[in-house]
């Protein structure tokens, strides 16, 4: 038995990037920043780290993630996907890109709420 699954909560760096694929399929691009943070055995200074996560959404998932801003609380489930892309500067030179391809995103933003008849948490087999 093999699962290959994410699940991140976290907050977004930038505004939702719609996009089209070759195939004139819409999907979004969400940019989720996670932090951890703890304290130095040593120097008992508090210390962080923040990883950056890129995030693909499809369908009726990608058009809830468009609604989705800078600054925004999220919760994102999906599948690891790796991807090899070229350097524009230097052709000969392939870069791994690692993705999330999502199934599952819920906005966490308790003040905020969304201003049309989508619900706070979408999955990838709802109806549009």
């Amino acid at each position: 038995m093999y699962d290959n699954s994410v699940r991140l909560i976290g907050f977004l760096g930038q505004n939702a990037e719609k996009r089209t694929a070759r195939n004139n399929t819409p999907y979004v691009i969400l940019n989720l920043a996670t932090t951890v943070r703890w304290r130095a055995k040593e120097s008992k200074e508090n210390v962080e780290r923040t990883e950056w996560h890129r995030l693909v959404a499809w369908g009726n998932l990608a058009r809830f993630a468009a609604t989705l801003k800078r600054g925004n609380h999220i919760s994102a489930e999906g599948e690891l996907r790796y991807r090899m892309i070229s350097d524009k500067e230097h052709p000969e030179l392939e870069h791994r890109l690692a993705e999330i391809h999502l199934a599952k995103i819920g906005k966490l933003d308790r003040g905020e709420q969304l201003t049309d008849d989508l619900p706070t948490v979408q999955t990838d087999d709802q109806a549009a």
